[in-house]
């Protein structure tokens, strides 16, 4: 087509491994739940200290952002039974090693959504990207974020003085054959 990106990644609506738990391109024809959704989840979101500039954001700098495309990165809004209850990203930092990151509405955690979309979302970044490495920062204290990537399979790779990196290998070694 002409004009068109050829390069360009159309992220499907994925399910989950929750009935009604689904995840989809995280764009600006949301910004109004998007924004709602941080707004009520202001305390919530700096709790242990990330997510400080996310919860600092007005209405126009947090749709200035799902304005942006987020490409070859996925931005993930997650959905329950249609409603927004959180955000997951897939960074491309380094393709095929891609950093991680997530949060979910306050009133949303608990129930397993996290590891759900999270799940969902890395296996489609090994699938459909070729990801072979996936990492993930989890800020001191946050212990309930560190149980979800636990429950994924991360590893702890390296702790630093206010965060611990979390690792996840999606592909095996070719030489580590296993026992």
């Amino acid at each position: 087509m002409a004009g068109s990106h050829h390069d360009k990644h159309v992220f499907p609506e994925l399910g989950t491994g929750v009935r009604g738990l689904t995840l989809c391109a995280l764009t600006a024809e949301q910004a109004d739940e998007y924004y709602a959704l941080i707004d009520r989840n202001r305390e919530h979101l700096t709790r242990h200290g990330d997510y400080r500039t996310l919860a600092a954001s007005d209405y126009r700098t947090a749709r200035a952002e799902l304005l942006d495309d987020p490409g070859p990165s996925l931005r993930c809004g997650v959905l329950l039974h249609g409603a927004l209850i959180g955000r997951v990203d897939l960074v491309a930092v380094n393709p095929p090693k891609y950093g991680f990151g997530y949060w979910l509405d306050h009133g949303a955690t608990g129930h397993g959504y996290a590891t759900a979309a999270c799940r969902a979302l890395i296996e489609y970044g090994a699938t459909a990207l070729g990801a072979t490495d996936v990492f993930a920062g989890v800020t001191h204290g946050n212990d309930k974020s560190g149980a979800v990537l636990t429950r994924l399979g991360f590893k702890v790779a390296e702790v630093f003085e206010t965060y611990t990196r979390h690792h996840l290998a999606l592909v095996a070694s070719p030489w580590v054959h296993p026992a």
